[in-house]
This record gives C-alpha cells, structure tokens and sequence, in this order.
C-alpha cells in the first residue's frame, strides 16, 4: 500500500476548509477560534459550543466528547473512517491531489540511474 505525506497535506488543507465539507456553523468567533456544535457528536441543544477550533493553528477539541487532534483526525471522526482512508476521502472531496510519499526504494534508484 502506498504511503501519504500527511505531513505535506496538514501543510496543504486547512482545518477551515474540513469544517465547511461537514457544514459547521460557529455560533461564536474570536479571531482565528470558533466555537459551536461539535460536528462529530449529536449536539443535545441547539446553539451549543461545545467545540472549539483554532483556525491558524489547524487544531480542535469538542469539551463534551472529548475529540480533539488537527484537521485530518476531524474529518477521520466525523465520517467514522481510519485515518489512511479518510485522508484519499478528504482529497477526493476537496479535488485536491493525495500527495503520495516517495518510497526510499525508487528514491534509491533514482539516485543510483543519475550517477
């Protein structure tokens, strides 16, 4: 199975653009933070803001079901996938190429072929 740079993919998607695919509302906002349901979970009132989120920083946490991670391990809860598979998901949503790791070997090759 081929790798993903998940690194380069954090880099490349921003937590903003996940929360609009899962149609978050903030009820509140502060600079880069907005707080309201938690799009994971079943909110149990309406204007909840149980869920917090960092914009610039990619980062969230949910304060009643305890989620927190960057903008991958959100779009892995919220569409109940593991991580791998919800990363290929997310790209495919958003349009955006999976940016796929060079295994070593090629690299090796590649290497070797221009000396």
């Amino acid at each position: 199975m081929a790798s993903i740079d998940f690194r380069a993919l954090r880099r490349e998607v921003g937590l903003d653009a996940v929360l609009k695919l899962l149609d978050f509302v903030p009820v509140q906002r502060r600079g880069d933070q907005v707080r309201g349901a938690c799009p994971i979970h079943s909110p149990q009132r309406a204007g909840s803001r149980s869920f917090s989120a960092h914009l610039a920083r990619n980062a969230y946490r949910c304060f009643h079901c305890g989620s927190s991670g960057n903008q991958l391990d959100l779009w892995a809860a919220a569409t109940g996938q593991p991580l791998y598979q919800a990363a290929i998901d997310l790209c495919d949503k958003l349009n955006h190429p999976v940016p796929w790791l060079l295994r070593r070997d090629a690299n090796r090759k590649k290497s070797a072929a221009a000396s």
